[in-house]
């Protein structure tokens, strides 16, 4: 189920339902085949499943984007051509190997339907996929994509020569002529008449129904022009979607079509491709050997001839054999193909069924293969700056900020305009918009055009339509940072995102986006949001799973904003007054590291709060934690007096080159346990706009005893739990930082496990066996008494 669910699931079973009634299962019965398929049904059926074959391959042209090929190198060009011609070349041989011992004689142009069927690549399929397994931003994703388009688009030369080869001489010219010019008319006559007509559409953004029938008319004219001029009638239904311009109006047709389509008209003609499928019959005229030799030359051919190019270009085996197996997928063309070839009667019973049979072998096995050959492990790219306060103070700022609807944009611009963009040190912000994987779309990453006239976005290596289901909330989140980055003048660059994918893999996407990215930290949106009571209230429980998935996995520090009114802050005589919570350890340094750049920018002002202990503290004592042989466990252990010590030189030389800066205010409280200082922060006269403190992770004090053991939300830590709550009086926005532990700012060596398969939460990484045996890390949040964010207790 889960392969056919990644993997085209409508060819799948409607081949298999198919091949169960026809004459190899219970179609063998004739009263059955009768009664269930009377030769007007079959007809009826044939019709629809025709119809939607031409619609489905207008979606195909729709949502191919031909600007990847100005984009691709001499690699993917070198790989395609290699991916096709090895395969061609070996279906031709099979194809007279078999004629000539098994199969009585037939067209000699049978060879070239096994050839186009077992060199093509079905590319809508790849890009499912691709993004199933989270290849479509890697590499070797890239790669695969680039060579599909160029092996599907010499697919489809082969096929009209498949079609136009079964006429005579004259035919053969006819229709190469005629199509020639009907493809030069699409691009230099119709594609203009389109976009003028789309141009003076009053609505742009909600094409109605009239625009919608128009294009679908089209698509049945250009069907019969080319079915007149000698080729299929899918050939000219493909073209028309290559012409429509880019746009919102693709993304209403795709919206529009693809569920009834895919859904319904597809699958009909899977069924009836099986239904002429006769395997009983097959198997009296070939031997299980035969087939099964064609099954395997079919799968590794595509492989051995991407692996000759791989060398070639010195790309790893194991990445070669997984290019390979890639582009070995099969789709809807292939099987057209077959089928045109049996009309036209190129290919008797015999060869199509065993072709068809190969192409449904085939995608059963793809998958496993893949991942059997082919895991890719998150790997820590080499930069250093993965903290704010590794970052240089005159080098560019990089961060990525995420957000979940139109009501976090505010609160994350006015954090911006407190993070001192300046021209010696500008900031490069990364807007990434998460939304949630839905329906039968695919997963996707899409990358917002920066044109200042109009922010069209396009698909990074995707096929999928630039009109998502949230496309108004993503261009109001565009336009409302590309305003703010054009009155930022030039202090602050932005380059606006949507990550389409399920919430429970959401967090790869943020952390890999951050990696590539080679940002120092990630700003992530509270999973609950301000009532206009003044109480929090969930948004969505998933963001609570994204955030805490990120904190685990991410490969930068990261900040949680928990936005109560600052959002309401004016851009205008910009003010802010930001109160930072030290108590210690690395997470509170990368805080206040950032809260002293904050205090750089007019308007902002600073007060720190640092909390010392007392004659009466009580001190700390380590928990003996058993190591990975005895338990299993990963442990990240901070050494309190090693922490201690860097605090204090932190301290004391924030307060050195801040003495003179009437910006910034220091003061000290003396606590000396956890309720002290929940009474010292109540205390505090609570007129800022923003409260900064860090999560405290890996490090306890006797300052914080107890305060995590009723926390609500761990994932804030103890401090940050305290001023989200909702018995604490102030309704101050707070924003509590996580700094990155596998490179902290005073260590030179790396602290995380180097696939990055550890998982950090609470500064201990807990082992566990997955449940396919293998090891698989968890994040684990002790609510006991033992603080979960230390390795101590009291």
């Amino acid at each position: 189920m889960q392969i056919a669910k990644q993997y085209n699931g409508s060819m799948l079973f409607g081949l298999q339902g198919g091949v169960l009634m026809g004459p190899s299962g219970l179609g063998m019965f004739k009263s059955f085949s009768l009664s269930l398929f009377p030769y007007k049904g079959i007809m009826v059926l044939e019709t629809m499943a025709n119809l939607g074959l031409v619609y489905y391959m207008f979606l195909v042209g729709l949502e191919m984007d031909l600007r990847t090929l100005t984009r691709t190198g001499r690699k993917a060009v070198s790989i395609a051509v290699a991916g096709f011609t090895v395969p061609f070349t070996m279906g031709t041989a099979l194809f007279y190997v078999l004629q000539k011992h098994e199969t009585p004689r037939e067209s000699r142009f049978g060879f070239m339907c096994w050839g186009t069927a077992l060199g093509f690549t079905a590319f809508p399929v790849l890009i499912r996929i691709l993004a199933e397994l989270k290849l479509i931003h890697t590499e070797l994703g890239r790669t695969a994509m680039a060579s599909a388009i160029i092996t599907e688009l010499i697919s489809w030369v082969f096929l009209a020569l498949t079609i136009a080869l079964s006429s005579s001489i004259s035919t053969i010219l006819w229709a190469g002529l005629s199509t020639v010019a009907f493809v030069l008319v699409s691009i230099f006559v119709i594609r203009p008449v389109i976009a003028w007509i789309v141009g003076r559409a009053p609505e742009k953004d909600n094409f109605s129904e009239f625009y919608v029938c128009l294009i679908l008319t089209g698509v049945t004219i250009c069907g019969f022009i080319t079915d007149a001029c000698g080729v299929d009638a899918i050939v000219g239904a493909f073209v028309f979607g290559l012409i429509i311009p880019n746009g919102v109006l693709r993304g209403v047709l795709v919206e529009k079509l693809e569920e009834f389509v895919t859904g319904l008209l597809l699958p009909l003609y899977f069924t009836v491709t099986g239904l002429r499928t006769n395997v009983v019959s097959t198997w009296g005229k070939v031997s299980f050997i035969w087939f099964m030799g064609v099954v395997v030359f079919a799968c590794i051919a595509k492989a051995v001839g991407v692996l000759l190019v791989s060398f070639f270009y010195q790309l790893p085996v194991r990445e070669g054999a997984a290019l390979g197996m890639l582009l070995n997928t099969k789709g809807l063309l292939a099987i057209v193909v077959l089928n045109v070839g049996r009309d036209k009667l190129i290919l008797n019973d015999t060869t199509y069924t065993i072709m068809v049979l190969v192409l449904l072998s085939t995608t059963i096995i793809i998958i496993p293969i893949i991942n059997a050959i082919y895991k890719p492990v998150r790997r820590f790219m080499p930069y250093k700056r993965r903290t704010i306060q590794r970052s240089k103070p005159n080098a560019e700022l990089r961060m990525l900020a995420c957000i979940h609807a139109t009501r976090n944009i505010p609160s994350i611009i006015n954090l911006l305009e407190a993070s001192n963009g300046n021209p010696r040190s500008p900031i490069c912000i990364f807007v990434l918009h998460l939304v949630e994987l839905t329906g039968r779309a695919s997963a996707m990453l899409i990358v917002h055009s920066t044109n200042k006239a109009g922010a069209t976005p396009s698909s990074l290596g995707s096929t999928a339509s630039a009109n998502h289901p949230n496309q108004s909330h993503s261009d109001q989140i565009v336009s409302s940072f590309e305003k703010y980055e054009q009155e930022s003048n030039g202090t602050v660059s932005v380059q606006p995102l949507t990550a389409i994918s399920p919430y429970v893999t959401m967090h790869e996407d943020i952390c890999s986006l951050a990696e590539d990215k080679r940002v120092a930290i990630v700003i992530l949106p509270f999973h609950k949001h301000q009532t206009i009571d003044g109480n929090m209230e969930d948004s969505n429980a998933a963001f609570r799973g994204v955030n805490q998935n990120v904190l685990v996995n991410a490969p930068c520090s990261v900040g949680i904003l928990v936005d109560r009114g600052l959002g309401g802050v004016s851009s205008d005589n910009f003010i802010c007054r930001i109160a930072m919570l030290y108590i210690g350890g690395p997470d509170d340094r990368e805080a206040l590291y950032y809260a002293w750049r904050m205090s750089g920018r007019p308007g902002v002002q600073l007060t720190v709060v640092r909390f010392v202990p007392g004659q009466n503290v009580v001190e700390v004592e380590p928990v003996d934690v058993p190591n990975e042989s005895q338990g299993g466990i990963l442990t990240l252990i901070t050494d309190y007096e090693t922490e201690k010590n860097l605090d204090e030189e932190f301290i004391n030389d924030f307060r050195l080159k801040t003495v003179s800066d009437e910006q910034v205010v220091y003061v000290e409280k003396v606590v000396n346990n956890g309720e002290e200082t929940v009474t010292a922060i109540r205390s505090m006269e609570h007129n800022y706009e923003l409260y900064l403190v860090g999560r405290g992770q890996g490090m306890v004090s006797p300052l914080t005893t107890g305060l995590s053991e009723w926390s609500d939300c761990p994932e804030l830590g103890a401090i940050g739990d305290i001023l989200v709550s909702s018995d604490f009086a102030s309704k101050v926005s707070v924003l509590v930082v996580q700094q990155y532990a596998g490179i902290g700012p005073d260590r030179d060596s790396a602290m995380s496990t180097p696939d990055g398969s550890g998982h950090r939460l609470g500064g201990v990484m807990h082992k566990r066996m997955g449940r396919d045996g293998s090891d698989g890390f968890e994040p684990f949040v002790n609510h006991g008494a033992v603080d979960s964010s230390s390795n101590w207790k009291v």
